[in-house]
């Protein structure tokens, strides 16, 4: 570690766990709607924060009624801060039910082998999203189909049949450490990338360095 890292970590640790979360619940409803498919449910993070919108609430249905100034003024302190976090909230799943109802059944496959992708709430989601998915092309087309044709998941010729998110769309990040020489998969180009540069790059080529911490997206 060199001097800027101590002086950062030193800094970092005299915030407080409130301001911290803030922070991260930011970047994480950032990266939620920048990135171009779904990113990991940030459970330990979205834990403290709901049970601290549960306390402020409980703690704001106490003091509602209380004729002190000062204890108004406070309550307005609160709700203001309550609605912050439930704004960042609201938008941070709005973007992820958008990304399950674009590419439902890629996600019901990937949910299979990656379970800390989606939150419990959003699985009940997305099987009854993709049950009604499936009993509305089977009343509407399917049935009147040979069994043999009437899987939605077939990849016969190599083209398959499920959609996905574009993994080579274009993102912005930023360098949160030094990370070395980053290729991008396809073609010969390679760049290095060191702690507080800002570049313009294919989603794929850096997934890997966001879900490590590594990079961030802007």
């Amino acid at each position: 570690m060199d001097i800027d890292d101590i002086l950062a970590e030193v800094d970092a640790q005299s915030i407080p766990q409130e301001t911290k979360d803030l922070q991260e619940l930011t970047r994480a409803w950032i990266a939620e709607r920048v990135a171009p498919e779904l990113l990991k449910w940030p459970s330990a993070l979205m834990d403290r924060v709901l049970e601290r919108i549960r306390q402020q609430i409980e703690s704001v249905e106490e003091q509602t009624g209380n004729l002190d100034p000062k204890a108004n003024f406070t309550l307005i302190i609160i709700q203001t801060e309550l609605e912050r976090f439930k704004f960042l909230i609201r938008s941070f799943l709005r973007a992820r039910l958008s990304k399950i109802d674009a590419h439902a059944a890629h996600y019901a496959a990937r949910a299979t082998s990656t379970p800390s992708l989606l939150s419990s709430s959003e699985t009940q989601y997305l099987r009854s999203h993709t049950a009604l998915l499936s009993a509305h092309y089977a009343a509407s087309f399917l049935g009147t189909f040979p069994a043999s044709l009437r899987g939605l998941e077939d990849s016969t010729g190599g083209v398959r049949m499920v959609d996905g998110p574009d993994e080579d769309g274009a993102v912005f990040v930023r360098a949160l450490r030094d990370v070395g020489s980053v290729g991008v998969e396809g073609t010969e180009r390679r760049f290095e990338v060191r702690r507080g540069d800002v570049w313009v790059v294919r989603w794929s080529a850096v997934r890997g360095w966001v879900e490590m911490g590594d990079m961030e997206v802007i």
